[in-house]
């Protein structure tokens, strides 16, 4: 009897419930929604919650496997972006940007010449200049440098691995650039959140009561976490990459690589998506030797993108799932 127990405790329920690190808080998106919960420079907790109305729930069709996962993954980067914006309004963040007293030179004047409006405008054309630098940075970057070694170096005799090379280089640059934000204050706070987030939800998983001595010893390296995501989606950009390249040979001549780059963000990227997050879905819902190999390299990234908590951090993340999960833990379960 006691061994049966001590097995159901030990077994860990596989939950739809995932989240995101924020400027001083988290957020959670559950079966009921989506909560962020903030603590702010008075030292309260802040919690929101807004209902989600997903497009697959309004039209069937983008909840088919390989069409939800571009649906899913376009909701996210809207909900993330708007927690994130929200989070800074709740901790503080943005009324000290507008203390003259801690403004830059730069920020009194455009404060003093421009209105709010001029203001939303400046934020969207940094929102659309950030885009095109990681576009810039993570999809036409690689490319060139591979085209460069491979001229210089070998003489084009890598043209028909240049989808390898490509894809093992983006690695590298989205590794370096990782760790270079990790060592900045600010991303390192959120990277303790983001530990904080994984640890609640494992502790949930397990079936554990939510506090903060019990969070504090559960994991902060979670398979389904957006990290393992991103790398799941290099491994398998590689190699849907390398297989158009061989059904398409022109397309790894140099002098077709803005046709190439056009190919991956409008048909490669779709299909990567859609079948990355089938991936993740399922070492969400399994356990073996598959998953764990492909889970690996996400995993490890985690040690960069992760950092171990305080136990403050891990109360905002607690009030953050407890707003999301249902009476019924089953509701919670994946599908």
């Amino acid at each position: 009897m006691s061994k049966n127990k001590e097995s159901k405790q030990e077994k860990i329920r596989k939950t739809s419930v995932g989240g995101q690190a924020l400027i001083e808080g988290v957020m959670m998106n559950g079966p009921k929604g989506a909560a962020l919960s903030v603590r702010n420079t008075k030292g309260e907790i802040i919690t929101e919650f807004t209902e989600i109305k997903h497009a697959r729930d309004k039209v069937k069709f983008l909840g088919l496997p390989f069409v939800r996962g571009i649906v899913n993954f376009i909701e996210s980067m809207i909900i993330g972006y708007k927690s994130l914006m929200r989070s800074a309004e709740l901790s503080g963040e943005l009324e000290d940007e507008s203390d003259p007293e801690k403004m830059s030179k730069l920020d009194k004047w455009l404060n003093e010449h421009m209105g709010p409006k001029m203001f939303a405008v400046l934020s969207g054309i940094a929102s659309v200049f950030a885009v095109v630098i990681g576009v810039g940075l993570f999809v036409f970057l690689p490319t060139y440098l591979v085209d460069i070694i491979d001229k210089y170096c070998f003489a084009d005799s890598l043209a028909k691995l240049h989808a390898l090379f490509e894809g093992l280089l983006r690695a590298v640059i989205i590794i370096v650039y990782m760790f270079a934000v990790s060592q900045m204050k600010e991303i390192r706070r959120v990277f303790m959140y983001h530990g904080a987030e994984h640890k609640t939800i494992f502790c949930y998983e397990k079936g554990l009561d939510l506090t903060v001595e019990n969070v504090r010893t559960c994991r902060r390296f979670h398979p389904r976490c957006g990290t393992s995501f991103i790398f799941i989606v290099l491994i398998t950009s590689i190699i849907v990459s390398s297989v158009v390249s061989l059904i398409f040979p022109a397309l790894t001549d140099s002098s077709n690589r803005i046709i190439w780059i056009l190919v991956k963000l409008l048909l490669v990227l779709p299909v990567v998506t859609g079948i990355s997050y089938e991936l993740i879905k399922y070492a969400g819902r399994h356990d073996n030797i598959l998953t764990k190999i492909f889970s690996a390299p996400g995993l490890w990234m985690q040690r960069i993108t992760t950092k171990e908590p305080t136990d403050d951090m891990i109360e905002v993340a607690i009030a953050s799932v407890k707003a999301v999960i249902t009476d019924n833990p089953e509701d919670d379960t994946l599908e």
